[in-house]
């Protein structure tokens, strides 16, 4: 038998009681952990009515088709994931004849049924779509010519109350320059005859 001191047992029983807690630390740490559950994002499509409208400005028509607002929603607590983007086509031609048009860039704008603009709001970026070419240098069309562009811009929160939105405007720049065909005669003649 042992002969043992209540205070050195106390002490063992203690280290033991530490020993095991550290273990099961270390080993519940390493095992995996219960997966999260991840709120569904779905998405809560407007629409916009007419979803498509044609346009002529100059030399240039214009037409954005399958207009809509996406907002992305969390599912149970309501809270928006993505805030509201309008989305669509942008095509716009060259109807001259015989003058060659060099796109800028296009911006968006939204006007209440006031006629005045409804702001997009802080942290949101201006709805503007770059025209610009792969090379990024301005977008040239030339006599019945046309470029496409993917619309997906911030739209503002504020334009999906009820009767708020009116009107969406498109600005675009361009520069106009003649185009002009010439011809070019080389006088030649054939050597070695």
């Amino acid at each position: 038998m042992m002969n043992s001191s209540p205070r050195k047992q106390i002490g063992l029983a203690v280290a033991y009681a530490l020993t095991a807690a550290v273990t099961a630390t270390i080993l519940g740490g390493c095992s995996p952990q219960p997966a999260q559950a991840v709120a569904a994002i779905n998405d809560k499509v407007y629409s916009i009515t007419p979803n498509s409208v044609k346009a002529q400005s100059g030399i240039l028509t214009g037409e954005v088709t399958e207009l809509k607002v996406i907002e992305r929603i969390e599912e149970g607590s309501g809270r928006v994931a993505t805030p509201p983007k309008l989305t669509g086509k942008l095509v716009l031609k060259n109807i001259s004849t015989d003058q060659t048009v060099r796109l800028l860039d296009a911006k968006f704008s939204y006007v209440d049924s006031q006629g005045q603009l409804i702001k997009l709001g802080q942290d949101r970026t201006e709805p503007s779509i770059s025209i610009a070419s792969s090379y990024g240098s301005s977008e040239r069309l030339d006599p019945g010519q046309d470029v496409s562009r993917n619309v997906d811009v911030d739209f503002p929160i504020e334009a999906l109350k009820a009767k708020k939105l009116k009107d969406i405007r498109l600005e675009f720049s361009y520069i106009p320059s003649q185009f002009k065909a010439e011809k070019l005669d080389f006088t030649v003649s054939l050597g070695g005859q």
